[in-house]
């Protein structure tokens, strides 16, 4: 379609064809700006190249779904009549789902905090029809206050340096361009290279840093505090092998877990943790609920319960939490089914909409005279003094979020028990917040691990049967195989999002490759089919042939020419952990899981390279290397590879068992549950198919006892010992193991 000619820059004069274009986009975010007066755009060559007809820039805003204030700042500036006037007549604007777009969002987020200082969102940035950007920020008031503009006066300075200092705009959007290309170029991984060798002394350094940076009330660092899902599970593995720092990884994971449990953080009657907590003692909630970070908290919790150890934070206690969390998931996120459902939602947003205006939390608040009117003078007066309920609110005026913020006595939890069912009645009648119905299908990825994992160590099959059914609708709706996809090497695509059961936009990122096949062995680990095997092995060949260019890996690929300018027209790698582990880290994990399987030396090899972005940063900033020094300690490790051999029954189902209960870091565990071609495996599958799954070499040449009884072979660097067949047997030669990993 021709683009016409340019408006006077002074004027707003519409343009033909010009109006709000995200009525029919599957991101719920979007979807919340359609009918603001700004002319929204989805990102796409389609905008850019209506921004270089106009000869205006670009202005980009990145948020999502559940964040308060990109709320705060559309409801202030986006759905104003004057301001959108100003914004459509001397800009192209364009709105990004930072969930449904990771990869634009990490390139302008690195602008932005490159330009400015700060991050976070909403995140607003100023592009050349190039995409490169030139200005930026973060939330923008309508009126000025100290140490920050109105928004409109940012439009109107930024409108004025494109008209009147258009070469100097231009010259220093080209420089960011050049040192964002160099900051990616400083943290290449060459897949190719010789073998790196791992010290494991970085391990116990990272724990002595992380140690200087622990906060009393737990957790890392300062208000406002995050969960740190990723250094959780690398000190929850560094705490299983013995060394003169398992200890402090143990009681520091130990105090963070607690902390969070018994803290506004986690949702007391629901299940589920927020995002982050405004406040250092986590008693001030930012009420969304992600899935992501629910998925990584619910592993954490089962592994805590599977060092099998009462420190700081009992067992029962932590069972109990990955046991609401697993159910939140599933009730609060589970789209249509929440049994077996058709993959989970992204989130639950921070606000909710009462008299139609959004207010922070509400569905979650509480004050001393609402918990009477539930409960009756007696209990409610007990249950505020015991969930830090005053008169006084500590989140709004709406009243505060229940915590107890420390364990609760036998009373305590007795009263607890009794009247936790009547509140939860009572706050599922309130207005409730919104949920981003997208599919991501990494994060779906994340779930399934913890999902599968959970039902194992929790003796909860149905949490099982729903990650078996999370992950039948990845294959069914998000992933092309390489038969009906037009991919390098024959391998499949994966798309990264879906809404309503169908897939839409970008192909996944190395990060949904990543998830989904740490998920996918995860679940064949607990069930034993070997159909999840042979697609984790699909996808980590889709990943290799997509990702891997020139022996270089990288996040994405030819996703956008927008990004690829803007990162100096060099492919990207994000080394660090964000809210979920990095693509990197969580596919060196998967390496190292699929080389163990398969005795590849290849595949082992390229986990290594990848590990040599540890040093650098494990001596100066281990809280954004979590999920490296986690794989890092897998390989240390060994990590421990076991099969189990022998016919299905009640011994080999409880040499599995004492298998999935191992605390040994990153551990391989190969079964299979049913006889091929037995009519009586009742796994939804013709007998012909599972005869056609792919074998798992791991398991091959494992015979059964001399009399067929069965057995388990555990093998270290793929050397093995003698096979045992007792759980006592087991036990030991495992912890054997460990300690010579130490």
């Amino acid at each position: 379609m021709p683009v016409p000619e340019p408006a006077d820059p002074g004027t707003t004069r519409e343009w033909p064809g010009a109006s709000n274009a995200l009525g029919s986009e599957p991101s719920a975010y979007l979807r919340q700006h359609a009918h603001n007066p700004v002319h929204w755009r989805p990102f796409g060559d389609e905008a850019f190249a209506f921004a270089a007809a106009r000869d205006v820039p670009v202005f980009l805003s990145i948020g999502y779904a559940a964040c308060h204030w990109c709320h705060v700042m559309a409801h202030e500036s986006f759905e104003d009549q004057d301001t959108a006037d100003y914004l459509n007549a001397r800009f192209v604007a364009i709105k990004v789902d930072r969930e449904e777009r990771p990869d634009v969002d990490s390139i302008y987020m690195a602008a932005t905090q490159a330009i400015s200082g700060e991050g976070g969102w909403p995140m607003s940035v100023f592009l050349t029809p190039e995409g490169l950007a030139f200005h930026a920020g973060t939330y923008f008031p309508p009126t000025a206050r100290p140490g920050r503009p109105s928004f409109r006066q940012v439009l109107e300075a930024v409108h004025e340096a494109w008209l009147e200092r258009r070469d100097a705009v231009e010259q220093n959007a080209r420089m960011l361009a050049v040192g964002m290309a160099n900051a990616q170029l400083s943290s290449a991984v060459f897949l190719d290279r010789p073998l790196e060798s791992l010290d494991k002394s970085l391990l116990s350094e990272a724990v002595r840093l992380l140690a200087r940076s622990e906060d009393p009330d737990g957790g890392f660092g300062g208000a406002p505090k995050f969960p740190p899902s990723a250094v959780l599970e690398f000190l929850i593995r560094h705490a299983a092998v013995p060394s003169d720092t398992s200890d402090a990884a143990r009681d520091m994971a130990g105090r963070t877990l607690a902390a969070m449990a018994r803290s506004a953080l986690c949702d007391q009657l629901d299940g589920g943790f927020a995002r982050y907590s405004v406040t250092a003692d986590w008693s001030v909630p930012h009420f969304e609920k992600m899935l992501y970070d629910n998925a990584q908290l619910l592993r954490a919790y089962v592994h805590w319960v599977r060092l099998q150890g009462d420190w700081v934070l009992p067992a029962g206690e932590a069972a109990s939490v990955a046991s609401r969390v697993a159910d939140w998931m599933l009730d609060s996120l589970g789209v249509d089914n929440p049994a077996a459902p058709d993959g989970l939602a992204s989130s639950l947003d921070a606000d909710t909409v009462l008299d139609g205006a959004h207010h922070e939390g509400a569905s979650y608040l509480w004050t001393p005279a609402a918990l009477d009117a539930v409960l009756g003078p007696g209990d409610g007066a007990a249950v505020a003094r015991m969930m830090n309920v005053g008169p006084s609110g500590t989140v709004s005026e709406l009243g505060s979020a229940l915590h107890p913020g420390r364990q609760l006595s036998g009373a305590e939890l007795t009263l607890w028990n009794r009247v936790r069912p009547v509140l939860r009645a009572a706050r599922s009648a309130r207005p409730q917040p919104a949920r981003d119905d997208k599919v991501v299908a990494g994060w779906n990825g994340l779930a399934i691990a913890a999902l599968a994992e959970a039902g194992a160590i929790l003796d909860r099959p149905e949490l099982v049967t729903a990650a078996e059914s999370l992950a039948e609708y990845l294959v069914r709706v998000h992933w092309r195989a390489a038969a009906d996809a037009p991919a390098k090497a024959g391998a499949g695509v994966l798309v990264r999002v879906s809404h309503d059961g169908a897939a839409r936009g970008i192909t996944g990122l190395l990060e949904d490759y990543a998830f989904c096949a740490e998920g996918f062995l995860a679940l064949y680990a607990v069930t034993g089919r070997r159909r999840w095997y042979g697609l984790a092995e699909e996808l980590i060949r889709g990943a290799c042939a997509r990702f891997v260019v020139d022996g270089r890996l990288s996040d994405s690929v030819g996703e956008s020419a927008q990004v690829f300018n803007a990162q100096g027209q060099h492919a990207g790698l994000d080394p660090f952990d964000n809210a979920a582990p990095s693509g990197a880290a969580a596919f060196a994990g998967v390496l190292l899981s699929y080389a163990a399987y398969s005795g590849s030396h290849e595949h082992r090899a390229m986990a290594s390279n990848i590990l040599s972005l540890l040093p650098p940063v494990a001596g100066r900033a281990p809280r954004v290397a979590g999920w490296l020094l986690a794989t890092a300690q897998a390989a240390a490790a060994g990590p421990v590879e076991a099969a189990v051999s022998g016919p299905p029954g009640q011994q080999q189902w409880e040499l599995h068992r004492a298998l999935l209960a191992s605390p040994s870091p990153g551990m391989v565990v190969a079964v299979q549950l049913e006889m091929v071609g037995d009519a009586a495996a009742d796994d939804g599958a013709p007998s012909g198919d599972r005869a056609a799954e792919p074998e798992v070499p791991l398991l091959e040449s494992r015979p059964p006892a001399g009399d067929g009884s069965p057995q388990v072979y555990l093998c270290r660097g793929m050397v093995c010992d003698l096979p045992v067949g007792s759980v006592e047997e087991l036990v030991q030669r495992l912890d054997a193991m460990t300690e010579a990993a130490g």
